[in-house]
């Protein structure tokens, strides 16, 4: 059986799991999230993987990224990726790499941006599936009227983040 290597990381606005298999993060995603059980079967039937707790080079460069993240000296992560689902929550889950730091999209202009205005709840399910949080800036997507919505990671993680983002200009908080 494959294996995927994971290590449990502590960041300023929560706890991570983050995991690498054959050199591509596959994880990066909020340890104590509602769905995690369906997420890390997702992930390990989708690479026929096991979780093994273990370091790698990978783990150890993605925790120097978000370290650098929050330190405000990288706005932009360059690690290898490996998206784990439907291809459906592949192509929302690029569409999320491609919104830039400090900018915000609601689910609405990013079903139109996938030429799909109809699908507005398939990429909400989709952006809610993401496994990889932060480096696929799901926290950048907002409601229609500039609100907080739904967060893995909870909505207290997903202020902080765009706080640290400045992306507060386009928001309208509760």
């Amino acid at each position: 059986m494959n294996v995927v290597s994971i290590q449990n990381y502590k960041i300023p606005v929560g706890e991570l799991i983050i995991g690498d298999f054959e050199n591509k993060l596959c994880i990066c995603d909020w340890r104590y999230r509602a769905k995690r059980k369906a997420v890390d079967q997702r992930i390990q039937k989708g690479l026929k993987a096991k979780y093994v707790e273990q370091n790698t080079p990978l783990i150890e460069q993605t925790i120097e990224q978000l370290n650098e993240y929050f330190a405000q000296k990288r706005i932009k992560f360059d690690l290898p990726l490996l998206l784990v689902g439907s291809e459906f929550q592949k192509k929302v889950w690029q569409q999320l790499i491609e919104i830039p730091y400090g900018k915000t999209e609601t689910y609405l202009s990013l079903s139109k941006k996938m030429a799909n205005p109809k699908a507005i709840r398939a990429v909400a399910a989709a952006n809610g599936a993401n496994a990889i949080s932060i480096i696929v800036p799901c926290h950048r997507i907002i409601g229609s009227k500039g609100e907080l919505v739904g967060y893995a990671g909870g909505l207290p993680a997903k202020k902080k983040l765009l706080e640290l983002e400045n992306a507060f200009g386009q928001l309208t908080l509760f």
